[in-house]
């Protein structure tokens, strides 16, 4: 399944894309893909829904698509988890995975524009891997356990300020958590038309230019390890959001640097789960 949620932001209705283009509508039974819809296992009566409305579905044309699932509890992501991307930025392997978070409240949906913050000076694009989490995850035993607990994958852009995240004394959250950098969509994707999670390539470019190209094959920990791993540290909750780190490409690492100051345009994709295309807003535009 692909579950997308349409409308205005605030105001989405849950739904289904069929055949790339078409929307049907769930609001009928399912009051948002939320926490409480992953936590009811509610996602398993979905695809005999979807079926029995097929042919009321509808073209998506032009409206808005929001981000997939409703501000979860908590955004977690992973760093320097690609080895390609470790080595451009000058630093080894980690032996185990590097955790920070983002606010939540950085969500938005995958076209939506993203706004430079007031005085940021390095802002950077990272095309990445989104794991939801479908159901309460603590102590997971192994990490067939842990593949069972993901609802679903998507496409995400872990926006960064540079400066912030590494120049300003202390933890990655305070390059990460300006509002608008996490647009994620445009739909989630169940983990039965992903196939194989380890063979997805991801790509982004900036107007037009090619910045990022990668595979997840080049992941230092899979989804099912990270999410094992984290369950030993915290709870998971139904709807949670893990970034699971970015390819090489990304502007710091570069020669000379590039980074974002407004006027520009991404667009980026992974295999199966879609594309975005974001414009580049400058704060003061807002």
């Amino acid at each position: 399944m692909r579950l997308v949620r349409v409308g205005q932001a605030g105001a989405e209705r849950p739904g289904a894309l069929i055949r790339d283009d078409l929307f049907v509508d769930l609001s009928d039974i399912v009051v948002d893909f939320n926490e409480a819809f992953f936590a009811s296992g509610q996602i398993a009566s979905l695809p005999a829904a979807i079926a029995e409305r097929e042919n009321a579905a509808t073209p998506i044309g032009g409206r808005r698509i929001g981000a997939p699932f409703a501000r979860p509890h908590q955004i977690l992501c992973v760093g320097l988890n690609y080895r390609d991307h470790a080595a451009e930025t000058g630093q080894a392997v980690p032996p185990e995975p590097i955790i920070f978070n983002k606010a939540p409240n950085t969500l938005i949906g995958p076209n939506d524009d993203v706004v430079v913050p007031r005085e940021s000076q390095k802002m950077d694009w990272e095309v990445e891997l989104g794991i939801v989490i479908g159901s309460r995850s603590s102590y997971l035993a192994d990490e067939t356990e842990a593949a069972a607990a993901i609802a679903g994958f998507v496409l995400v852009n872990d926006l960064s300020e540079r400066a912030w995240q590494i120049e300003r004394s202390g933890q990655w959250v305070k390059g990460k958590s300006a509002p608008t950098f996490n647009p994620a969509g445009p739909y989630l994707v169940t983990p039965d038309e992903v196939g194989d999670v380890l063979d997805l390539d991801l790509w982004l470019d900036v107007d037009g230019t090619r910045r990022q190209t990668g595979s997840t094959s080049t992941m230092v920990f899979s989804p099912a390890f990270i999410v094992h791993y984290l369950s030993q540290f915290l709870a998971l909750e139904p709807g949670d959001l893990i970034n699971t780190g970015t390819p090489p490409g990304v502007g710091m690492g570069l020669s000379p640097q590039i980074f974002l100051h407004g006027g520009e345009t991404m667009t980026l994709g992974i295999t199966r789960l879609g594309t975005q295309t974001q414009r580049v807003i400058p704060a003061s535009a807002r």
